[in-house]
């Protein structure tokens, strides 16, 4: 059977005076107005802020868990020790300090509120805090999934039993390898680094299968055709087909890779 959830709906109110430990628990704020005013201590777990201005404002201590922000105005707040559990942000101008400062410890709490606030970004435009963000919430992801199969906090060993923890175990080693390679689609740098190591093989498996290994030259000549190699341009006929093929689904691989950097940077535009 259905309830009403009791939550108090206020319209095009304005708070131009400090406020101090006051509960504003399960409210709906609809276009809320503060500006330059200082929140201590105040309790507004479970509210809901729609199309909010709270311009250069102040919160210290105050409580956000469960709060959802929509459509607002954050601008110039800052939050010293505020909690952010489960809190949400959509379509919200909030300064990217509240990553440094307003982050909830354990780290599946992390990742959710990083998530959150990178696709808040993503949707106002953005990029630099955008990016900030899922710095902290591919972190926070790896961190989450280690302790998911490894750690023995009553959290973790109480929610990831038996298969989940294996499963836990392979998510975590496809996130590491995943990060080796390119750093889960946002380091183009690891990602030359990977197609370097790929030349590197190629050169290897030149000079000892083709080549002459006591040879300097071989060598060389190894690591100046491995480019061509790599992108098909060279061919050498003693290639197998089999070793041919292997090369090819690498370098599609890492073309996709490639483009898949280049898109997400300019989505996040």
């Amino acid at each position: 059977m259905l309830k009403d959830s009791g939550r108090e709906k206020l319209s095009d109110k304005k708070i131009d005076f400090p406020v101090s430990g006051e509960r504003f628990i399960n409210k709906l704020f609809e276009r809320l107005v503060a500006l330059k005013v200082e929140f201590k201590n105040v309790d507004f777990r479970y509210c809901i802020f729609d199309a909010a201005y709270l311009r250069n404002c102040r919160f210290e201590e105050c409580d956000f868990t469960g709060v959802r922000f929509i459509n607002s105005n954050l601008a110039g707040c800052s939050f010293n020790g505020c909690k952010f559990d489960y809190a949400s942000f959509d379509k919200t101008y909030v300064d990217n300090d509240i990553l440094d400062v307003g982050c909830p410890g354990p780290e599946n709490l992390k990742l959710k509120f990083a998530r959150s606030l990178r696709m808040n970004y993503q949707q106002i435009g953005d990029a630099k805090s955008a990016n900030k963000a899922i710095r902290i919430e591919l972190k926070a992801t790896e961190v989450h999934l280690h302790k998911a199969w490894k750690s023995n906090e009553s959290y973790y060993r109480k929610k990831y039993k038996g298969l989940d923890r294996v499963k836990a175990y392979g998510e975590w080693l496809e996130f590491k390898l995943l990060d080796l390679i390119w750093g889960n689609g946002e380091s183009s740098w690891k990602l030359c680094r990977a197609v370097l190591v790929v030349l590197l093989f190629i050169t290897g498996v030149h000079v000892i299968g083709f080549g002459d290994p006591s040879l300097v030259k071989s060598y060389v000549n190894a690591l100046l055709i491995s480019p061509q190699v790599f992108l098909g341009i060279l061919k050498p006929t003693a290639y197998p087909t089999s070793y041919i093929t292997i090369i090819f689904l690498i370098r599609l691989i890492m073309f996709g890779f490639f483009m898949s950097i280049i898109i997400k940077r300019f989505n996040r535009r």
